[in-house]
């Protein structure tokens, strides 16, 4: 990966689109970005995502609304592996609260948004899968959209070919597998039945 890059993002998604505007530079990424979902509900979705030394996340701030209703979360990480979550909600929506406990994740390096391909890549970069190396297991802060509640989920990541252009690793959660492709940079180019990358 080059030593800086900062780069606007579109993905295509089954139900929407996200536009982001992302910088990689020494070990840290930052992002703000935009995005319209159509499932389960129609919202929008704006967020703010930055990282400290090495990709950890240091916050991520998430605003979704729509006719009727607003949700507002804000996920911070300590430096001692304790994480802080401050959740608003107004309106009504048939959903779960924003928020959640953070003593659930406590230790966890990174948080996981919901339908964002970005946040693949903080755990990716960190671990240099995108080179191989061995599977890497994690726990994580998931944070649901649109309605912004905090679980913690155990995921998988198991690099399986490298090229010069892109790299291909495994998710796996629960629930869910997809072999995602990464360019160079680590930035997702393709993660089946979440999104694909057209800028």
């Amino acid at each position: 990966m080059n030593a800086e890059v900062h780069r606007s993002l579109v993905w295509l998604k089954e139900c929407g689109a996200e536009l982001a505007e992302v910088k990689l530079a020494r070990g840290r990424l930052s992002a703000v970005g935009a995005a319209i979902g159509g499932y389960p509900l129609p919202y929008r979705l704006e967020y703010v995502l930055t990282t400290t030394d090495s990709y950890v996340t240091s916050s991520l701030r998430v605003h979704t609304s729509a006719v009727g209703w607003r949700r507002s979360l804000e996920l911070h990480r300590n430096g001692d592996g304790s994480w802080r979550i401050v959740a608003d909600a107004e309106g009504t929506l048939d959903a779960p609260q924003p928020g959640g406990d953070p003593a659930a994740f406590h230790g966890a390096y990174d948080c996981d948004l919901g339908l964002c391909p970005l946040t693949n890549t903080m755990p990716v970069l960190r671990h240099g899968l995108l080179t191989g190396g061995d599977p890497v297991e994690l726990v994580m802060p998931w944070v649901s959209v649109p309605d912004l509640a905090v679980t913690a989920s155990r995921q998988r990541y198991t690099p399986v070919s490298q090229a010069a252009e892109s790299s291909v690793v495994r998710f796996d959660d629960d629930d869910f597998t997809a072999d995602i492709v990464f360019d160079a940079d680590g930035l997702v180019l393709d993660y089946p039945e979440i999104a694909r990358r057209v800028q």
